[in-house]
């Protein structure tokens, strides 16, 4: 079963997002913020993160940077409520931009391409 690592620190945005990618069979481990992204990370990486950028503490530019550097292959999506940070070099580090919405086809059609389902 293939692990997704879903950083966002809207409670809301974290259930939509496990129940979403559960259903599809995958294993959801949550982190709420940064820190704790970056922590659970290094412990037992995933197959995919799934990224909020606007969070307290450490923002999602900074830790995509970080762990692009661990491990360079991994797909990493950013997920935003702001399309602005499309325009942002730090981004372009991603795989994958998306601005969140609750249609969530363009999420899961992401994931799955890059999880090869």
């Amino acid at each position: 079963m293939k692990k997704i690592l879903l950083v966002d620190d809207e409670e809301g945005i974290q259930l939509l997002y496990r129940e979403e990618f559960e259903e599809q069979g995958y294993q959801v481990i949550s982190a709420y913020n940064g820190e704790e992204a970056l922590k659970k990370f290094k412990a037992d990486p995933p197959d995919l993160v799934v990224l909020d950028i606007n969070m307290p503490g450490i923002n999602g530019i900074q830790v995509l940077r970080e762990m692009k550097e661990m491990h360079p292959d991994l797909p990493i999506i950013l997920s935003s409520a702001y399309q602005e940070y499309k325009q942002d070099f730090g981004t372009w580090a991603s795989e994958e931009y998306i601005v969140k919405s609750a249609n969530m086809d363009e999420l899961k059609a992401a994931v799955n391409k890059l999880l090869g389902e």
